[in-house]
């Protein structure tokens, strides 16, 4: 019993090092910007911990680190009623109200000298994070400004709220309750759109709802899937501590290990508020999250008290709002555009309107079902949002405006562009016609495209012009305009430098990887990353041509309807075509040949479970460098398992199909 205990006692003191190493780790990745040791020495603290945690489940933590990846589904939200209500803000909409907001905390002062705390308004959701003993106990979302939603689990996968107060500037209060913005990223909203679009998945509207969705998903791990982020802003309760200003909250909020927006302002009169709500509205499309104006504090608490509120207000705080980069205008008409792969997409012809100084005559409207869900209608006064780069939109109709004239749009039975029969699957509708000229034009685009074959000096209008004079017809097309430089000449634009530079584009070409071929083609549901996948896994077109579409869903990543759908585009015998014809040209059919040896040649292996010291991608690296196989399900075809620690379903299915089971250190004894 003795050396159980003393190993117990071993494993709690690694196990409390490990977390706390890894906090700080993660303290200065997500928070400082500054990390002090790689990914890989990283991932291997987080294995080491996860590996303890499975073999001592004594020791479980909801503050583990190891959480962050998300728990099991929950069943719903439980209610949770805040200590003190979060209150709403009243709102300045120039700098003229701002001077009135002064004036009025002055006067209920009774003195001119009053500091401020400038802040930028996030645009995401708010949430209130309660720490016990420096623990983060639980955490809800606003709600009705009195009681919220628990969403604990939701908030302990975001990188930026610590699961743990750190204490080594400042020790933590038996009970804080922090208050913060949940957001998301703009960057990492416009590539997860970008990444719908290319496998034609619907759009998220906009990166608040995608944040406000993400955290009220009943299972965490879809959330731990979504880069959130979040800033602290204020103190809603607090015992063991007393704060004087606000200032001194964001300061201490620093000290505890929260990543606190480095925009806030300390000033004092209300000629540098002004002077701060002019700058940021000028740079707001500067920052890679959205705001929507600037919150103006009275940075003393104990003014804040003598002050108090009115309503639902506070009469020491106001919201600065920006004027939105929204407008009001006229829906002319609904248009079909017809996508690379077929699908109709509807946006909106307007009335030009200025938004956020750019002139806005389209915008988009998703799908069918988007349409029907606002209730869009030819005719109508709609508002239309534009931020920053994105593209813009129809927010809704302003019903009240309606004459009665309005008209309900009815989607097209027959494609507009060739007149060929519509298909729907899901909210898409597609036109049946492969030889639809509408489709062909786009997917030239696509295929000359900088993701695809990077082809210089082949825009858009290029192409068109390239096809309207029946120079080109297909992708391989492109690559026999060096026998038509006359003819391009001939065109109005064109020189005898422009034509070489295009022709020398079109040669370099030929020398872009395999992955981004297969992306060129335009599969529908294939973006860049499926592409890759497929080409890593398949190592050639020929191989891939020729998987079944049971063989192509084993590619770990590739779901039931990516599979179908390459599958059925190698059916055809247009693409096939086309596809010899491209080979012929010169383009790259295979992956890049890597050194390898043969030791598992013609194994298929899955993997499953957390590796001692090998990532997965890291082992199925290994088997493929040595000619094995790598699929993402346990079938009957299946060789081996590779499995780590918490090794789950496939675990079983491999033991029901008697399939040999190996550690990282068997798969290594095989490669010996």
């Amino acid at each position: 019993m003795g050396d159980k205990k003393h190993s117990d006692a071993q494993a709690k003191r690694e196990i409390d090092d490990l977390r706390y190493k890894i906090e700080r780790h993660n303290y200065r990745y997500y928070v400082l910007n500054d990390p002090e040791i790689s990914d890989l020495e990283f991932d291997k603290l987080f294995r080491r911990l996860q590996e303890l945690e499975e073999q001592y489940p004594q020791f479980d933590s909801p503050q583990s680190p190891t959480k962050r990846v998300g728990g099991e589904p929950q069943e719903g939200f439980s209610k949770v009623e805040h200590r003190v209500p979060m209150l709403s803000l009243g709102n300045a909409f120039d700098a003229r109200e701002l001077e009135d907001f002064h004036r009025r905390v002055c006067k209920g002062l009774e003195r001119d000298d009053v500091e401020y705390v400038s802040e930028l308004k996030i645009d995401g959701v708010a949430v209130s994070l309660s720490y016990e003993q420096g623990r983060l106990a639980y955490g809800a979302t606003r709600g009705n400004g009195q009681v919220g939603e628990d969403i604990t689990a939701n908030l302990r996968t975001i990188k930026t709220i610590p699961l743990r107060l750190r204490e080594e500037d400042l020790a933590a209060p038996s009970l804080v309750e922090v208050r913060g913005e949940v957001y998301l990223p703009l960057s990492a909203f416009e590539e997860i759109n970008r990444r719908r679009a290319e496998e034609e998945q619907n759009l998220f509207a906009n990166p608040r709802n995608m944040a406000a969705g993400s955290l009220r998903q009943l299972d965490p791990r879809i959330t731990a899937s979504r880069p959130l982020a979040f800033f602290p802003y204020s103190v809603g309760y607090s015992q063991g501590i007393e704060f004087e200003t606000q200032w001194e909250v964001l300061s201490d909020f620093g000290k505890w290990g929260f990543n606190v927006n480095p925009n806030i302002a300390l000033q004092t009169g209300i000629e540098e508020v002004v002077d701060y709500y002019r700058r940021w509205l000028e740079k707001r499309n500067s920052l890679d999250y959205e705001i929507d104006g600037i919150v103006v504090k009275v940075n003393r608490l104990d003014f804040q008290d003598q002050l108090g509120k009115v309503s639902r207000e506070p009469r020491w705080a106001i919201a600065g709002k920006f004027p939105g980069q929204e407008a009001t205008t006229k829906l002319l008409k609904i248009e079909i555009n017809v996508g690379r792969t077929g699908t109709l997409n509807p946006y909106a012809l307007l009335e030009p309107v200025q938004v956020g100084g750019v002139t806005i005559r389209q915008a988009t409207l998703h799908n069918e079902e988007d349409i029907r869900r606002k209730d869009i209608r030819e005719g109508d006064t709609v508002i239309i949002k534009r931020a920053g780069d994105v593209i813009p939109q129809v927010v809704k109709p302003v019903e009240g405006k309606r004459s009665g004239q309005e008209k309900e749009f009815s989607y097209p039975t027959h494609c507009p562009a060739c007149g060929s029969e519509v298909v729907r699957e899901g909210p898409m509708a597609y036109c049946t016609n492969r030889q639809c000229p509408a489709q062909r034009l786009e997917s030239l685009k696509h295929f000359v495209s900088r993701g695809a074959m990077d082809i210089r000096g082949l825009g858009g209008k290029t192409i068109e012009k390239f096809v309207q004079e029946g120079l080109v017809k297909s992708p391989a097309d492109l690559y026999r305009l060096k026998d038509k430089d006359e003819q391009i000449l001939a065109l109005e634009g064109f020189k005898d430098k422009s034509v070489e530079n295009l022709l020398q584009s079109l040669e370099q070409s030929k020398q872009r990887p395999f992955f981004r071929v297969l992306f060129a083609l335009g599969i529908r549901h294939v973006g860049e990353t499926v592409a890759e996948q497929l080409a890593q896994s398949f190592g050639d077109l020929d191989s891939l041509m020729g998987a079944s579409q049971e063989e192509i869903e084993e590619v770990e990543g590739i779901g039931p309807e990516i599979a179908k759908s390459v599958h059925s585009y190698f059916q055809v015998e247009e693409n096939r075509q086309l596809v010899e014809e491209l080979r012929r040209a010169g383009l790259s059919m295979e992956a890049e040949k890597l050194q390898r040896g043969n030791a598992l040649e013609g194994m298929k292996f899955v993997l499953t479970g957390t590796l001692p010291t090998l990532t997965r991608k890291e082992a199925g690296d290994l088997i493929k460098k040595h000619g094995g196989k790598v699929t993402s399900s346990v079938s009957s075809k299946t060789d081996y398992l590779l499995a780590g620690a918490d090794p789950g379903s496939k675990y079983d299915k491999a033991r029901q199909l008697e399939i040999a089971i190996l550690s990282e250190d068997d798969l290594r004894a095989l490669l010996d």
